[in-house]
């Protein structure tokens, strides 16, 4: 049933079209742009096309599900039939074992695979999933056709958008209110263009988009489960198991013998062998000794005196560290003297502004001041004279 979910397709389809007829006045009698109505016909045409082309792939591919399907309750049954025994020998001259003809194609494929491997002494194991996989039904579904289709409906919803905008800004025109007024019913008329567009576009992208990946998800989770049951109770065992298995112990039994003659030889030589090597060292490191002694007695006071040198340095090296200390201790205090001053510095900048500030209040106060009483003796100067 799953296999066929892409007929809710066309059901929605048909009732976005009956919906759009029915807004533009088709059945109404209301139809007053043909521009709208042709337009949205024309969206719906090209939508339904794609519809087809996609359900032709879909179709194929629920042929190739069911199948499936069907053969692996039907090798279920026959391995139980037959004791639990491998099945390969009752259908590896089946030309006809799947009767949908990509499925067909492809299982003869691997019985000529599998025949040349038998033929050929140590070949190489060769599963059914490297003829029926993931990127077969890819190909039964047109995935390269299918996937882009989602993107081409929300295009075509967001061409429709700006094909309507241009069409009702472009019958807009008018200098005052009622020119302007009489033009609202073209730009009207082109954004409803614009919403339909975008609405059945992103609808029908998104119900696609949900139905594609549900019909793939299926047939995914058929062919996972046709191959468990394939390898379970028709796989042919690898070429030639028995052979190779024999051929490998004699191989292991020819090396452990080179190996056996390689110790018995080894072993007689053996004690001559380590006599002389020893002679040659013993021999090696009295020359070594008589012709170096002088040298390892200088070599010696030499890492003597290195020692004495690296103690000497260290301890300079730990009075210097003393002194960096030290000094970073007195930058430190330094630092926080200087800070403090700064400080204080700025305490007294404030106590000088405030001082200034004070000085100012009080100097015009006393200007105030004297400008009063030589105004009074200006009066009283008058009053005298008269």
């Amino acid at each position: 049933m799953k296999s066929k979910l892409y007929y809710v397709l066309f059901f929605l389809y048909v009732i976005v079209v009956v919906f759009v007829l029915y807004l533009n006045g088709v059945f109404t009698g209301e139809w007053n742009s043909s521009i709208n109505l042709i337009i949205n016909i024309g969206f719906l045409i090209i939508i339904g096309i794609l519809f087809v082309i996609s359900s032709i792939s879909f179709g194929r591919l629920g042929k190739v599900t069911r199948e499936l399907e069907d053969t692996s309750v039907f090798l279920q049954k026959e391995y139980k039939k037959a004791g639990e025994t491998n099945l390969w020998s009752t259908y590896k001259d089946d030309a006809t074992f799947f009767e949908q003809k990509d499925l067909q194609d492809a299982f003869n494929k691997y019985r000529v695979r599998v025949s040349g491997t038998k033929r050929r002494r140590g070949g190489s194991f060769c599963d059914l999933e490297e003829y029926i996989s993931e990127d077969f039904l890819d190909r039964i579904g047109m995935n390269s056709f299918n996937s882009g289709v989602p993107g081409t409906l929300t295009g075509m919803g967001i061409l429709g958008t700006f094909l309507g905008l241009s069409m009702g800004l472009g019958a807009f025109s008018g200098d005052d209110i009622f020119t302007i007024s009489d033009n609202v019913g073209a730009l009207l008329s082109g954004m409803k263009v614009a919403f339909h567009t975008s609405v059945y576009g992103i609808f029908f992208s998104l119900v696609f988009s949900i139905i594609y990946r549900g019909l793939m998800a299926n047939a995914y989770r058929t062919l996972d489960e046709f191959l468990n049951v394939f390898r379970q109770t028709a796989q042919p065992f690898g070429a030639k198991d028995d052979e190779n298995s024999a051929t490998m112990l004699v191989y292991q039994a020819g090396m452990a013998s080179s190996l056996r003659q390689m110790l018995e030889v080894m072993k007689g030589d053996a004690a001559e062998q380590t006599a002389g090597v020893e002679r040659i060292v013993d021999k090696f490191t009295e020359q070594m000794q008589l012709a170096l002694d002088t040298d390892f007695k200088k070599l010696g006071n030499t890492l003597k005196s290195a020692g004495e040198s690296q103690v000497a340095s260290a301890a300079n090296v730990a009075e210097m560290v003393e002194a960096v200390t030290t000094l970073v201790e007195v930058n430190r205090n330094v630092q926080e003297a200087l800070t403090s001053v700064m400080e204080r510095q700025e305490v007294f900048a404030k106590q000088l502004e405030d001082q200034k500030e004070m000085l100012a209040d009080m100097c015009i106060e006393m200007s105030d001041e004297i400008s009063s009483q030589l105004y009074t003796f200006e009066q009283m100067r008058n009053l005298y004279e008269k």
